[in-house]
């Protein structure tokens, strides 16, 4: 296999997610420490050898429906370019590798939440996504439990805002991954998505509770810059007033360019090529860093 097709197998540009482990390193300003970076580092790696090791099992068991897409039919399984028996040994080499790294050289929590996130994510590719809505509360799940991971791995108390905040705005960005499924079923004529609990008559409703989900983060961030935790943090904490405008408009373009179309897949896919989104996010940063120093 080519380099490219080794790490779209791997699906190495999905690693962006794995970042999460290093937002409570950032909420509890321990931005100085070397050894919580170096801590969070190993996180990172791990999730990302359990991750790779969870979408090869997904690539496994969905190879059947992959091969009746339009573009999941190129993947490596369904166009026969890896057999299924490789496929199951990588599979092995990767969860092992992953689980042996958090056991050896993290907190005993952390490495525990690590597991529990590949035992939920091999769960979810098993049977839970094809339940409509339990499918993507699982999946805002897994995103917050990269947070909870590191948390564990520093060790800080996980911030119940920083988790609220989480699962709402990540319930609201796999709402937006089934709507985009959705829209495509019906523009190819069908009303059933291959391997989901969703119909493309769905699409209002999965709207509506999307552009809720993106509403109630927001809800969440205003009451905690409200909160007394934040006055003990930033010493000007009147500039996180920002991150709430930033986040409403960031969560509205999502869904605005799902509508259009221009969003096929994963959000956090297209937000990793998006330059908007690295604008908010460093306008984001440095309103935070304002209001710390």
């Amino acid at each position: 296999m080519l380099l490219k097709e080794v790490t779209d197998f791997l699906r190495v540009r999905q690693y962006s997610k794995n970042l999460l482990v290093f937002a409570p390193l950032v909420a509890s300003h321990q931005l100085g420490s070397g050894s919580a970076w170096q801590t969070c580092g190993v996180a990172f790696v791990a999730f990302c050898l359990v991750a790779s090791a969870g979408y090869v099992f997904n690539d496994l068991s969905d190879s059947d429906n992959d091969r009746k897409h339009p573009r999941k039919c190129l993947r490596a399984i369904p166009a026969g370019r890896v057999s299924r028996g490789a496929a199951r040994a990588l599979m092995a080499v990767l969860a092992i590798s992953g689980l042996a790294l958090a056991t050896l050289f993290l907190p005993h929590q952390a490495a525990m939440l690590i597991g529990a996130y590949l035992g939920a994510s091999l769960a979810y590719t098993a049977m839970l996504k094809r339940t409509a809505m339990l499918d993507v509360i699982v999946l805002a799940a897994l995103y917050t439990c990269r947070i909870l991971a590191g948390a564990a791995a520093i060790p800080v108390q996980p911030s119940f805002w920083l988790l609220a905040f989480s699962m709402f705005l990540f319930l609201s960005l796999a709402l937006i991954k089934r709507y985009a499924e959705s829209a495509e079923a019906l523009a190819d004529g069908r009303d059933w998505i291959s391997g989901r609990g969703y119909r493309a008559s769905d699409l209002p409703t999965v709207q509506s509770l999307g552009t809720a989900s993106a509403m109630a983060a927001t809800v969440v961030l205003a009451l905690y810059i409200r909160s007394p935790e934040v006055e003990s943090l930033y010493s000007r904490p009147l500039f996180l007033w920002a991150l709430c405008p930033l986040v409403l408009y960031w969560t509205g373009r999502m869904w605005l360019k799902t509508q259009r179309g221009e969003i096929l897949d994963d959000p956090l896919v297209f937000a990793v090529k998006d330059r908007t989104t690295y604008l908010v996010v460093a306008t984001g940063a440095a309103a935070m860093a304002i209001a710390t120093f």
